[in-house]
């Protein structure tokens, strides 16, 4: 029984129209958790549901999803009342059952204390489907007339314990009896203290009973952190990976187009990525594991359903390109490093409406999740910098100099030994006509960039079909520079331009000189100021 269950783990198999199928992909649900595995059928047959839950696990969707399914397309009455303890809860359900919703036009509204009523009042008036709200601003709005409940189908405890803790059984009760008798109810709490289940045997018709325990969230081994990013995340995981000492990763989106995504702009920035999902089929997949398990390939970018199974050691680094729905599926993700007694680093990006979640994760895991700042471009070329360093020690010490030194001591009776070795690396990284050109010329006077950067003109655009992943693609592998230090580009019809770190342009000019870009010679040069 549970390895049929296993195999029909999807919400295509659940038999959920395609408007809620197409919704919750956009929202990047793969497969259901299993509150919702073991609720949502039950609550499409019409049974009345007590689920044991907590936050985190999924529940919103598990009563949401049969919720909407049951709408009926009319003229907008209440059909479905969610009762939530805080304002905060009240509109954050809104909001889910709002985006599962989307694709049938369903109109939830929060109404909750705090908030004008007479803003709750219009929003009523004009018509809704769900409202969800907290008890005492439900009452008022029964007792004003402007909520009527005689046409409710599906009615909604959410965390009932939390109610029953602030003083609110009477309320509720109230409320039930103002319901019609026939109704579906759904209660949810993290415990069943006897006042609630009270509740549940006067209200609800032989309610079947769902619940799901907790894990133990807990991982030892890992170093935690994230990064806020408000602007272009792509350029802020370019920048992180190169900042980071890598050997193996992967890297979690929420969706198979964001896996696709993600890894079509790393590979243009050259990095050695591969995407696995589930629109891959068997070969596929085993080709881009053969490939990530011998180091071929460095970031392994992936769902969390295609990751799943994976046994793959020597994983240095997880990274939540997107942040999980849930605090179990944090650390399931991150449980992929710091394997066999060693020490992994795990790294959330997050967006700044994405502050709740970070922190119901660590309330769940009892830690708090480090920030760090967002390397700079600055940041970027001094590790450039370091690398380069390391590599000239490395090949001091492996030796078989011999030829190299008899021409550095021949010219050492000349030139001073450390400018000789400034100037070959000059010309190593810059290039000839880069390393010769006088000082005065090395002033790029305002090309109309950003403090630090240089603007360059490219002459060709959008006629000829190019994308920044092709300009991002020719500058790193051309320049051999890092595609997280290319900043800004804006692409015309018939002209580009592209920003650059002052400390690599001349490089940059340099080695693109004669070069092309999707097949096409081009000419670059610095801008005028805008």
């Amino acid at each position: 029984m549970e390895q049929e269950t296993a195999a029909q783990a999807t919400f295509e198999a659940l038999g959920l129209s395609e408007p809620i199928l197409k919704a919750l992909g956009d929202m990047g649900f793969e497969e259901p958790s299993p509150i919702q595995l073991r609720t949502i059928p039950l609550l499409l047959e019409g049974h009345d549901v007590i689920g044991q839950a907590q936050t985190g696990t999924g529940k919103t969707a598990a009563f949401g999803v049969p919720m909407l399914e049951h709408l009926e397309p009319r003229p907008r009455t209440v059909q479905a009342l969610v009762m939530t303890p805080t304002r905060e809860l009240a509109v954050q359900v809104a909001e889910e059952l709002t985006r599962i919703g989307k694709y049938k036009r369903v109109k939830t509204v929060p109404i909750y204390g705090g908030q004008s009523i007479d803003r709750q009042i219009r929003a009523l008036r004009f018509g809704v489907d769900i409202v969800i709200g907290t008890p005492g601003r439900i009452i008022d709005h029964i007792k004003r007339g402007t909520l009527h409940l005689d046409q409710i189908k599906t009615m909604v405890l959410d965390e009932a314990d939390e109610m029953l803790d602030m003083g609110f059984v009477e309320d509720i009760e109230f409320i039930l009896s103002a319901t019609p008798p026939d109704r579906q109810t759904l209660l949810f709490s993290a415990t069943m203290p006897d006042p609630i289940a009270r509740l549940a045997k006067r209200y609800m018709r032989d309610p079947k009973v769902v619940t799901v325990n907790r894990e133990q969230l807990t991982v030892p081994q890992t170093e935690q952190y994230f990064y806020e990013v408000r602007g272009d995340k792509v350029e802020a995981i370019s920048r992180v990976v190169d900042m980071e000492e890598i050997a193996r990763a992967i890297i979690f989106c929420r969706t198979k187009k964001g896996v696709d995504e993600l890894t079509e702009s790393l590979q243009a920035r050259g990095y050695l990525a591969e995407g696995i999902h589930g629109d891959l089929n068997q070969p596929q997949r085993d080709r881009v594991m053969a490939r990530f398990r011998e180091g071929q390939v460095e970031l392994l970018i992936a769902t969390d359903v295609a990751a799943r199974g994976l046994d793959i050691s020597d994983v240095t680094h997880v990274i939540n390109y997107d942040i999980p729905q849930d605090p179990e599926s944090y650390v399931h993700r991150i449980g992929r490093t710091g394997r066999a007694g060693r020490t992994g680093v795990a790294l959330t990006f997050i967006h700044p409406r994405e502050f709740t979640q970070l922190r119901l994760i660590e309330r769940q895991i009892r830690l708090r999740v480090r920030r760090r700042d967002l390397p700079s471009a600055t940041d970027i070329v001094e590790k450039q910098r370091e690398l380069l360093r390391d590599k000239l020690v490395q090949v001091v010490e492996t030796g078989n100099l011999g030829e190299y030194r008899r021409m550095v001591d021949e010219m050492a009776e000349d030139l001073d030994p450390v400018e000789l070795a400034a100037a070959a690396l000059k010309l190593h990284l810059e290039g000839e006509r880069a390393a010769l050109r006088n000082p005065a010329e090395d002033e790029f006077g305002d090309t109309g960039a950003e403090p630090g950067m240089v603007r360059l003109f490219v002459n060709v655009g959008r006629a000829q079909g190019i994308t920044p992943a092709d300009i991002v693609r020719s500058f790193a592998q051309g320049s051999d520079i890092p595609g997280s230090l290319i900043g800004k580009i804006d692409i015309y019809d018939r002209f580009t331009f592209v920003e650059v770190p002052k400390d690599v342009a001349a490089r940059v000019m340099e080695s693109m000189k004669d070069s092309s870009i999707k097949g096409l010679s081009i000419n670059l040069e610095l801008a005028r100021r805008r």
